[in-house]
């Protein structure tokens, strides 16, 4: 994977539009779309397989694919199908989610997620490695073999507080964050990364940072527009433990979502503003940014369509 790549979340009410917004982004530049995943949504992995027999260059990312729901052996069934229609383009990314949706969804036991996932990770890549998985674990079984490797897809997973972005250093292709503050990413999370990779005796893999971007030139729109779209992850006890770790005690405190938490988590301000902070992202050690437009609040359309400009500009640069 090439430096300072940028990637984005498409958009979309169905799936039509949703493959419109990633044939757009393809026609833009812009090197990766990117799809979150979970609950009743749409499935990420079906969708892609759409993306992709319309698409030729863009890099087709999951950000992320649940774990829980989808045992290692069938979304490798269906991984198979990606990196046959994208060759060299598709990624995976795996994560366990979180406790309230996966036990109030799916009625699971949502416990040791971190030992759950490294299982998980490891006999998907076992299986598209070496084609063939005997794996008898705490939490799966897996006795498979396939009729021949699937080389060339990363296998990737979300990350949130230090220990399973040592496991990503350690065993994956990549670290996924999501609404982490840009000071943790650097002090803790790529720390974190380099201590499991070199436990592992292997260069450190990407860190695939979450970078919501609102651009806007008045500073409390941006603001206004950021807390309305990622406030609600103050109040979830995993990513509230984690702002604390970052120096931010209010979401564990009152479940508050604070300005300061804005500027640390968001890039927000005029283009030339943006584009500074995503340089230095990149300078510090970012792999690559998955972009999350946030449109203003008070013009969504055009906002976006803004922001949209502005993400092919740097794709040309």
């Amino acid at each position: 994977m090439s430096e300072r790549v940028i990637g984005v979340v498409p958009t979309g009410s169905n799936a039509t539009e949703m493959l419109d917004s990633i044939g757009d982004l393809e026609r833009r530049g812009i090197q990766a779309a990117w799809l979150t995943g979970g609950g009743t949504g749409i499935d990420t992995l079906t969708l892609f397989a759409a993306a992709a027999v319309r698409t030729e260059r863009i890099q087709l990312g999951t950000s992320i694919v649940p774990t829980w729901p989808r045992h290692p052996i069938t979304a490798v069934q269906q991984v198979q199908v990606l990196a046959q229609l994208a060759e060299g383009r598709f990624r995976l990314g795996v994560g366990p989610s979180h406790k309230p949706s996966m036990e109030r969804t799916y009625g699971f036991d949502f416990r040791a997620p971190l030992s759950n996932l490294r299982e998980y990770i490891t006999i998907v890549k076992s299986l598209l490695d070496t084609g063939q998985v005997e794996f008898d674990g705490r939490h799966y079984h897996a006795n498979a073999s396939l009729a021949a490797p699937v080389p060339g897809v990363p296998v990737m997973a979300s990350a949130l507080r230090p220990g399973s972005f040592e496991m990503c250093g350690e065993i994956t292709d990549g670290a996924i964050s999501w609404v982490c503050p840009s000071n943790y990413l650097r002090e803790i999370a790529l720390p974190a990364m380099k201590k499991g990779a070199k436990k592992a005796g292997r260069p450190t893999p990407p860190l695939i940072a979450h970078t919501p971007i609102c651009l806007h030139d008045d500073p409390e729109v941006a603001r206004e527009s950021v807390r309305a779209a990622f406030s609600r992850y103050a109040t979830i006890p995993f990513y509230a433990m984690m702002f604390e770790t970052a120096g931010f005690p209010e979401p564990l405190a009152t479940g508050e979502w604070t300005d300061a938490m804005t500027e640390a988590v968001a890039l927000t301000g005029t283009k030339v503003e943006v584009a500074d902070q995503l340089r230095e992202r990149f300078e510090w050690g970012v792999g690559e940014a998955l972009v999350s437009i946030v449109p203003a609040i008070n013009d969504a359309a055009v906002s976006r369509e803004r922001t949209l400009d502005f993400l092919e500009e740097l794709a040309k640069e």
